[in-house]
């Protein structure tokens, strides 16, 4: 049996892993089928998949299994949509398909690579200092 890929994408402290199999071109997102997701949530999904069957002309063949961990709801789409893009670009191997996602949206293939700021001693926050009262 050949060793199968898996393609991954991050967002924040979310990290989504995707597994493809032969298929129909359905989406699996936590083993629930993406059909069960909010509108928006299912939308982003399919932005990556979409922009495949327009600029390759060809319908996708493949199923897609995606595992999230960590982070939150919204940062766990954004990294399955991540993988999903990085999975069709390692698939087809189309230079044509990789510079099509760039230009609708960078981050579809370059991870975000902001995080969160590091919270300093004697402050409450990040970037919050104490405040003075001395009157």
């Amino acid at each position: 049996m050949a060793k199968q890929t898996i393609y991954s994408g991050k967002r924040k402290t979310a990290v989504a892993k995707l597994k493809y199999l032969p298929g129909t071109g359905n989406v699996f997102y936590n083993r629930l089928p993406s059909s069960n997701l909010v509108l928006f949530h299912k939308l982003a999904l399919m932005e990556p998949i979409r922009i495949f069957e327009q600029v390759l002309q060809e319908p996708l063949t493949q199923d897609f299994h995606i595992k999230t961990s960590g982070g939150g709801k919204e940062a766990q789409i954004q990294a399955s949509r991540v993988a999903i893009a990085r999975a069709l670009v390692g698939l087809t191997g189309s230079e044509v398909l990789k510079k099509a996602y760039v230009k609708y949206d960078r981050n579809m293939i370059v991870q975000d690579v902001r995080r969160k700021e590091q919270r300093k001693p004697g402050d409450s926050k990040a970037r919050s200092k104490r405040q003075k009262s001395y009157r």
